[in-house]
Formats: C-alpha cells, sequence, structure tokens
C-alpha cells in the first residue's frame, strides 16, 4: 500500500535550528565533567578530536541526504548503497539506541526542573507534551527548537560571561591533574564528546520535510556543526579555565560550579532553567527523529506496517510518534535509563560507520566531499568504539544481534508463505 509522502515544509534556518537543538541539549551542561576525568587538562584536544570525526561523518550524511532526501536517514542510505541487511543494522541502532536515550534525555530535564518525588510523573509529561508539538506538524517542532535554542545560548552566554569574569578576577584554578594522562583517556573523552556532536543525524532523517533538499541539508548540517563545537569549545575552555581538570572531574553540575567560583549563585537557578531547557530541546529532536526513522523501517516492512502511516492534515508519520511516545513513558515507568544506555553510543557509532561506508560507494555525479573524509570517519567510528567500556560494547552488540534475529526469523516467515503449496 502505497503512503502519502510527508509534506516539505523546512527552510535553512529551521533545519540549522533542529540541528542546533540536537546537539547543545543537556550535553554541554554536563559532558565535561567525565571527559575531564578521562583527559585531564587535555580536555580540549579531545574536543578537537572529536570535532574531527563529526565532521567527516557529517559530511557523509550531508553527501547521501542530497541523493536520497527521504525520511530515514541512515537506514535509507543503508538500504539504497550497500543493501538491505546494512540498512536494517543503521536503523535498527538508531530506533533502539535512541529510544533509551529519549528516556534518559526526559529525566535529566526532570532532575534539573523537579525534586526527586515528581521526576518520573514530570519526565512522562514532558514526553507526552513533545509528543504533542511534534504531532501538530513539523513547523511547531521547528518553532518550539527555535525558542528554545535561543533560550539556551543566552543562558550560556551568561555562563561563560560570569565564568570570564571569574578568571579575571583571580577565581580560576591552575590545578594540574593528579593522574597523568594517556592516549586512551583522550580519545575516551572525544568520543563522550562526539555523542555530544551526533544531533545532525537528525537533519538527515528529516529528509522529506525540507525544501530544495539538495541545497538545505547539506549547508544546514554543516553550519549547525561548525555552530555546536564553536559553543562547546567556548564553554569547555572557560569551565576548564575557571575549575581546573581536578574540580571539573569530580563536578556533579560543571557549569553551576563555574558560576559558584566566581561568586554568583544567583545564576545558579539560570544555568538549571538552562539545562533542564536544553534538555527538552534534544527530546524533541530526538522524538522527531525517531518517528522519520521508524517511518521508514515501516515502509520497508522492516517494523509493523501500521507505523508507515502519515497524517492527512498534519503530514506527519502519526502512527509511529505515537507509538515511540508509548514505549519511551513505558521504560520511563519501569526503569532509570541513566546510567544504563552505553550501547546507544555504540549503536551511534555503527549508525556513522554504515552512513560513512555508504558515502564511499557514491560516484562523481553525486559526490560533494573527498572519499579521504569518509575514510576519516570510518577510522574514527572504529576507534572512538575501542575507547568505549567493554559492557556498553557488549549490550550494542547483544542489541544488534538480537535485531538481526528477528529480522531473519520474519524474512523466513514471509519467505514460507510466499512458498507455493505442494
Amino acid at each position: 500500500m502505497n503512503q502519502p509522502e510527508l509534506a516539505r515544509r523546512l527552510g535553512t534556518p529551521d533545519a540549522v535550528m533542529i540541528g542546533l537543538g540536537s546537539m547543545i541539549g543537556a550535553g554541554v551542561f554536563a559532558v565535561f565533567a567525565p571527559a575531564a576525568q578521562a583527559a585531564g587538562s587535555w580536555l580540549l584536544v579531545g574536543l578537537v578530536i572529536a570535532a574531527v570525526v563529526a565532521y567527516a561523518n557529517a559530511t557523509s550524511s550531508a553527501q547521501l541526504a542530497a541523493q536520497y532526501p527521504r525520511s530515514g536517514g541512515t537506514y535509507v542510505y543503508g538500504r539504497e548503497r550497500l543493501g538491505p541487511w546494512w540498512g536494517f543494522l543503521a536503523g535498527w541502532g538508531f530506533v533502539i539506541g535512541k529510544t533509551a536515550s529519549c528516556a534518559a534525555m526526559a529525566l535529566t530535564f526532570a532532575t534539573y526542573a523537579v525534586p526527586e518525588p515528581w521526576q518520573r510523573p514530570s519526565a512522562i509529561a514532558a514526553v507526552v507534551f513533545l509528543a504533542a508539538v511534534n504531532y501538530r506538524g513539523v513547523t511547531r517542532t521547528a518553532f518550539l527548537t527555535r525558542v528554545i535554542v535561543v533560550i539556551v545560548l543566552v543562558v550560556l552566554a551568561v555562563t561563560v560571561g560570569l565564568g570570564l569574569g571569574a578568571v579575571a578576577g583571580g577565581a580560576s584554578s591552575t590545578a594540574v591533574p593528579a593522574q597523568p594522562v594517556s592516549g586512551y583517556g583522550v580519545l575516551q573523552s572525544a568520543g563522550l564528546l562526539f555523542f555530544a556532536f551526533a544531533g545532525y543525524a537528525r537533519l538527515a532523517t528529516l529528509g522529506e520535510e525540507v525544501r530544495e533538499p539538495a541545497r538545505t541539508i547539506p549547508r544546514a548540517i554543516v553550519v549547525a556543526l561548525s555552530g555546536a563545537v564553536v559553543v562547546y569549545a567556548v564553554v569547555g575552555a572557560t569551565v576548564l579555565a575557571v575549575l581546573g581538570p581536578d574540580r571539573l572531574a569530580t563536578a556533579v553540575s560543571p557549569l553551576s560550579d563555574m558560576v559558584r567560583a566566581g561568586d554568583h549563585g544567583w545564576a545558579v537557578p539560570v544555568v538549571a532553567a538552562g539545562g533542564a531547557l536544553a534538555s527538552l530541546g534534544a527530546l524533541l529532536a530526538l522524538i522527531a527523529g525517531l518517528g522519520r526513522t521508524t517511518l521508514a523501517m515501516a515502509r520497508a516492512r522492516d517494523l509493523p506496517v501500521a507505523l508507515a502511516a502519515v497524517h492527512e492534515r498534519f503530514r506527519v508519520p502519526h502512527r509511529a510518534e505515537i507509538a515511540v511516545a508509548a514505549v519511551v513513558c513505558g521504560l520511563l515507568l519501569v526503569v532509570d535509563l541513566r546510567g544504563a544506555i552505553g550501547f546507544s553510543s555504540f549503536g551511534v557509532l555503527v549508525y556513522y560507520l554504515v552512513a560513512n561506508l555508504a558515502a564511499w560507494t557514491q560516484d562523481g555525479g553525486h559526490r560533494r566531499y573527498p572519499r579521504a573524509l569518509q575514510l576519516v570517519g570510518m577510522i574514527g567510528c572504529g576507534v572512538l568504539a575501542l575507547t568505549l567500556p567493554w559492557q556498553s560494547v557488549l549490550a550494542g552488540t547483544a542489541v544488534f544481534a538480537g535485531g538481526a534475529l528477528l529480522r531473519a526469523a520474519r524474512l523466513l516467515i514471509e519467505r514460507r508463505r510466499r512458498r507455493p503449496a505442494a
């Protein structure tokens, strides 16, 4: 059954804001502590490595999105360039991993916003509200994302300004790390920081809703990633200068500690509000991206076909979005995924590995960037995957193996159904 396509309603500014909302999420408020724990004063070197790998992967996504401007991102690219199994692996890793990430991001929002007894109900309410926004159409998603991004950038600007004031006033720390820094630690910090940048994939999953996709998507991906890298570099350098690597590595809320270091305790609630809003922005983009990837997988029968429906009025994958929201709310009721989604990181790296492999096969007519960048992306994904804790690698491998078994069983059942009776 042919399903109607989604409506092309997003221009370049909308696409850039959605990309920024995906990347400037709660990570900028929290990721620097574990990154400093791994790399110490070499944190900014890890940031540079993460940015290089992210840029290589982003150019692959941009090049593929220009040729295949459809919902689904790397799931579609893998199927078109490498075969159905490659696409399935990318899509499965994205859907399963990012569903867990949605639950974790909702809990992160609630942690910033309300006391402990109200966190789970607030997290569920946030998912329902943002799913309702997405349901009303992609332009509503873009508008709310724009509002959130602007407010979060203002909060970050105020926070960095107060941090620089602390440096000028002599409140900065110059203590050296207690533990020697290793190359492995720098790479591990790069892996942590890379996942903060990985939100530009959301633009590729929205490929069916962007006007002039061959021009808009590549431009929006590069602009959004460049903007996010600048923000992370400025914030990271400032918080490292104020707190020093030792204090930063043990900070629960690094940006709050930074404003306290300059005797600006009044700004702590401002930072908390920024963290809550940033979490909502990332969650909004995650739900939208998951809905579109679920739509693409349902169209190809890798997920239930009923999820391929498109709303006649709002032109959104409404059943897919409802299903995603329901699963996330179910997870929020029974488990705490903030510390148990390592396989999501593993899945992201597999997702981009497939994207780079797919972009490597594109011919001159569709090639926008040299193959060397795809090679950098492939090597980068492999190296960063090796820096993940073994538990994350094991969990990620199990998730992919389970998905492969389910798909193999479905294909076997369909083959037997098509076999003529003896």
